[in-house]
């Protein structure tokens, strides 16, 4: 069991390198993505999560192609998304495909959802971008259905109803892919992800900590409001971006033309201004290490940790170099110093093996519950079952669903 997962998350933008003016062709940045996950696992990281877009300069339109294959070159490596688009994919399709993907990497799939931030895209699929939260409140009601009901009647207002329907291939093991709920603004998101007990992923690249600790510290309230446990007991994911040299001024000149350059936030603030106002570091491991470390300050201790590494054109070679100084100075610090203090009812990260066990511990309370409930007051085991588990599904849902 790992206390905490520590690994890197891809965009996978095709950017011209602003040092020499080169830009890969899409081939070749997909093939470098490859390489990158596969060095993930080199270096001993634990997750290597691919995001999903649909528009220039963007490759990654089919993120489970993507990680099917790297499922066949590795071992360990947890794969996952940065986000699957619950809002324009179909629901049927995203239970079937990461089914599919956990059986072809025995469990070694969980996903992060989110609405994305590409307007442009709803109407290419068919939806409408003021819908956005019932969009995502309603299509995952229906993907947390699909994964737990082998048939399934379901009626809503974005898509067709579906009738007997049993999604193909079934969880492995009876156990869906764990989830994420990723978001950068949205309490909404925040507010679902605590309905269902699932994770948070707050993916805090690009504004202040005070705003995050807003939104993790509402689904951490949420999340024992309906019962799952403590507050401090909520799955909770960090984003974060570095760029390192064993010399911190080294670090910041080198990466300086990049940041100038890059897509989302080039030609805006200043290199330091962003490093500011942002978890962005670029420097030293040991200014990383200190970063990273901070952010158990800020939101609590925490499950999941992944880096941004390989954007704003930076050429494959120095993105391996960044690899090997994550996996070799960086992250055996963190899990070090991240496992001091930490409180024996802080959970693990999730992983198939643990979800498979707690099913399993759960189902043996159960059937020890019923079993003095027969006991003792005649009722039935299956019956006892049932109103164990009842309670929070026949509760409130989150504001906008349709369920």
């Amino acid at each position: 069991m790992t206390m905490m997962q520590f690994g890197i998350f891809s965009v996978g933008d095709v950017t011209t390198d602003p040092t020499n003016g080169t830009t890969p062709s899409e081939y070749e940045r997909i093939k470098a993505i490859l390489r990158i996950a596969l060095k993930a696992e080199e270096v001993g990281l634990d997750v290597f999560a691919m995001g999903e877009h649909h528009n220039p300069p963007f490759v990654p339109s089919s993120p489970t192609t993507l990680l099917g294959y790297v499922a066949a070159r590795t071992e360990r490596l947890i794969l996952s998304t940065a986000t699957t688009l619950i809002t324009t994919n179909d629901p049927v399709k995203i239970a079937e495909d990461f089914a599919m993907l956990q059986h072809v990497a025995d469990g070694r799939v969980d996903l992060m959802l989110g609405r994305g931030n590409t307007g442009p895209v709803y109407p290419w699929f068919g939806k409408d971008i003021r819908q956005g939260i019932p969009l995502a409140i309603e299509n995952y009601a229906l993907l947390h259905r699909l994964w737990r009901e082998d048939v399934v009647d379901w009626q809503g207002r974005f898509r067709t109803p579906l009738q007997s329907f049993t999604s193909t291939p079934r969880p492995l093991d009876g156990v869906p892919p764990f989830v994420w709920h990723g978001s950068i603004r949205s309490p909404e998101i925040a507010e679902q992800a605590a309905y269902y007990g699932d994770g948070f992923f707050a993916n805090n690249i690009f504004w202040p900590k005070e705003h995050f600790q807003r939104l993790i510290g509402l689904y951490r309230e949420r999340f024992a409001h309906y019962g799952h446990g403590t507050p401090e007991q909520a799955y909770v994911g960090l984003g974060g971006q570095v760029f390192m040299r064993k010399n911190s001024q080294d670090a910041v000149r080198e990466f300086r033309p990049y940041f100038d350059n890059a897509p989302v936030y080039g030609h805006g603030p200043s290199l330091e201004d962003f490093m500011a106002e942002t978890p962005l570091t670029v420097g030293s491991p040991q200014q990383v290490i200190d970063r990273t470390l901070a952010f158990r300050e800020h939101f609590g201790d925490y499950q999941r940790q992944l880096f941004l590494m390989d954007h704003a054109g930076l050429p494959l070679k120095t993105v391996l170099e960044q690899l090997d100084i994550l996996g070799e100075e960086v992250v055996p610090v963190l899990r070090k110093e991240f496992a001091i203090g930490r409180p024996s009812e802080v959970p693990d990260a999730p992983t198939h093996a643990s979800l498979v066990a707690r099913r399993d511990a759960e189902a043996a309370r159960r059937a020890e519950s019923g079993t003095r409930e027969t006991a003792g007051a005649g009722e039935s085991s299956e019956t006892g079952a049932t109103a164990e588990t009842g309670t929070r599904a026949e509760g409130s849902v989150p504001a906008g669903s349709s369920a």
